[in-house]
């Protein structure tokens, strides 16, 4: 198998070559060998939706220049359409605030989108921009809740 070295605040990591995530997701995966229960994909869909949303923002107020928006924005619609759920690993058995989830929706989102437009896109820096994981992990469990109702609950109530 061929690996890439990856880099973050405690140094480098070895991560499979044709993974997306980065150095964050990769130590979640080694320090958190527990059960095989993965994080649903509904609660990382709605993150995605949140990066989406806050890149979008971000750039309206010229927070982000045109191409890392555009990189970010492609990314996350080509998540949205599950061509990525081998991407999103991590146990439900992390931090309770979702951290590291978060960080493997930035790097998926990051690293795919460097693939489409060669942008020069952080994972923290601009697709996390703005954002703790202390409000958007919440957030996308409430966002994935709604949506799980909306779609699969066939039983109205009568007013």
């Amino acid at each position: 198998m061929e690996y890439r070295i990856e880099h973050d605040s405690l140094g480098e990591v070895k991560v499979a070559a044709d993974k997306l995530w980065g150095a964050q997701t990769q130590r979640s995966l080694e320090n958190f060998k527990i059960g095989i229960e993965k994080i649903p994909m509904e609660v990382i869909y709605a993150l995605v939706e949140i990066k989406r949303a806050a890149a979008a923002s971000n750039h309206e107020v010229g927070l982000l220049d045109e191409t890392v928006t555009k990189g970010i924005l492609l990314a996350a619609d080509e998540v949205l359409e599950g061509k990525w759920d081998d991407q999103f690993p991590l146990s439900v058995w992390q931090t309770g605030s979702g951290t590291q989830s978060n960080m493997n929706v930035n790097e998926v989102l990051a690293n795919r989108g460097n693939q489409l437009v060669d942008g020069g896109i952080h994972p923290n820096d601009h697709v996390n921009k703005g954002q703790s994981s202390n409000d958007t992990f919440p957030a996308a469990m409430h966002i994935a809740g709604v949506l799980y109702i909306k779609t699969n609950c066939t039983r109205r109530l009568s007013s």
